[in-house]
């Protein structure tokens, strides 16, 4: 498809820069069968007893690292956002600006004014890829590594609020679920930033089931598409796992009627890419570099809480081929029109499968 079929008009008032307070008391746009304008803290109301509400258990680590490259008496500043471990010493990353950088140069990190970690945190760029990515193989790992990361890093806002704003010390808590537990995202699972201990004991009352997976999210979430066709783009690959006792019962679930509830992309990306064509899950890990555009056939999940994306994004996409592209059109006008608050601070939308 082409991409700018995934185009629409954003004011760029609509991005919220810091989320709400209490996260429970954010709007919640119910889609299907007609647009409802409700709360996050009614979805224990909209869900159905029987129904099981699946989480993406990510932690995201300070990922976003400044340094400098030597070259000489020429020193050039790059940052580099980490975004997928690909050994105990060594990280891929997107280098910001990589042409300042070659292969087998050296990397400085902890410069950026304010750590004291200039010369403890380095690295050695080992190979170069397209749009910025490289290949850092750091002289520390295990424990080590990700100790020095955590100390010298900061958390990496997506770019339309870290453009308008510097990370605090109030995102370290904000940018992160309540129910974060696996270390290794770079991005937080932003649907899930909406849930509260109050609002799991509702679903709980409710007779609703709370399960969890974990994909640890990449920086490639937030890549543009640079192609004209969707057939062209290239997804950046992501670390995740179902284990054997939350596939068994969300099979179990599914065979008695109830439905799948993703909160997030990502926890719909992961249970797509764990299920066979029949829909049916069993224990599943490994990486899933999954692309879904209108025309895809859903195997497992029947409802999706997620944000409102930005425009031509992969996740707008993946949005259009759940709910239809005209539906969601039609949702995001009305989110505008309403005054919704958008991207990873945002509010939400609750969306219903297309053929159910």
């Amino acid at each position: 498809m082409r991409v700018d079929q995934f185009d629409f008009e954003l004011p760029e008032e609509r991005i919220a820069l810091r989320p709400v307070s209490p996260r429970d008391s954010a709007r919640l746009l119910v889609v299907g069968g007609g647009l409802e304008d409700r709360v996050v803290r009614d979805l224990p109301q909209v869900l159905r007893p029987g129904d099981a509400v699946v989480f993406n258990d990510t932690k995201v680590i300070p990922a976003r690292l400044s340094g400098i490259r030597r070259r000489g008496e020429a020193v050039a500043h790059v940052e580099a956002t980490l975004h997928m471990r690909a050994g105990s010493d060594r990280w891929k990353a997107f280098l910001k600006p990589a042409k300042r950088v070659a292969v087998g140069e050296r990397i400085q990190f902890g410069h950026d004014g304010e750590s004291c970690f200039l010369g403890t945190l380095e690295a050695t760029v080992a190979e170069k890829g397209e749009g910025g990515e490289v290949l850092l193989v750091f002289d520390m790992s295990g424990p080590v590594l990700d100790e020095t990361i955590a100390a010298a890093g900061h958390m990496p806002l997506p770019p339309y609020i870290a453009s308008k704003r510097p990370d605090d010390e109030r995102d370290q808590k904000d940018y992160q679920t309540i129910y974060a537990r696996e270390e290794g995202a770079v991005a937080a699972p932003t649907a899930g930033l909406h849930f509260t201990p109050e609002l799991f004991a509702a679903l709980d009352a409710a007779g609703i089931e709370r399960h969890f997976v974990t994909l640890h999210v990449g920086a490639g979430t937030f890549l543009p598409v640079k192609a004209e066709d969707t057939g062209a783009h290239r997804m950046h690959a992501e670390w995740g796992e179902v284990d054997a006792g939350t596939a068994k019962a969300l099979n179990a679930v599914r065979a008695r009627g109830g439905r799948i509830v993703c909160v997030g992309t990502t926890s719909l990306r992961l249970l797509e890419s764990a299920a066979a064509e029949s829909g049916e899950l069993a224990a599943w890990s490994g990486e899933t570099d999954i692309f879904i555009v209108p025309g895809y056939r859903f195997r497992v999940v029947d409802v999706l809480m997620t944000n409102f994306h930005l425009p031509r994004s992969t996740l707008f996409m993946l949005v259009s081929a759940f709910s239809g592209l005209e539906t969601m059109k039609e949702a995001y006008r009305h989110a505008i029109e309403r005054g919704y608050r958008f991207y990873s601070y945002g509010d939400a939308c609750l969306l219903f499968r297309k053929d159910r």
